[in-house]
């Protein structure tokens, strides 16, 4: 499988972004697909995670209520909506398919896609 993310960019805090994920290949049905970032200077951390179905997600505290994950496999498209953004939301994100195991380790991950920037300033 693989990704690419886009949709990145600079908005100011309170505004909205929404990142989009394309995989190639037939098989992108069959993977949980997850959202991570790395923030300046920082660690990569989870961000939010979906099943291979759509029918379950999963979100870091950080980003509940304010982010939204979705899939359409039809598209081989995951989606990342992100609302009332913050300053401290401010990394590179990126999207990556799970190996089956849990949603929020990123060693769970055998596929990564570039990256997308999103800056937020106050």
């Amino acid at each position: 499988v693989q990704l690419q993310a886009s949709g990145g960019g600079l908005v100011q805090a309170g505004g909205s972004l929404r990142l989009s994920c394309a995989a190639s290949g037939r098989t992108f049905s069959r993977y949980a697909m997850g959202w991570f970032r790395q923030p300046p200077g920082s660690e990569r951390e989870f961000v939010a995670a979906i099943s291979s179905s759509g029918g379950s997600t999963y979100y870091a505290d950080s980003v509940k209520g304010r982010f939204t994950i979705s899939r359409d496999n039809a598209k081989n498209t995951v989606y990342l909506q992100m609302n009332s953004l913050k300053p401290e939301d401010t990394a590179v994100y990126y999207c990556a398919a799970n190996g089956g195991s849990s949603v929020y380790y990123i060693s769970n991950y055998y596929y990564w896609g570039p990256g997308t920037e999103v800056t937020v300033s106050s």
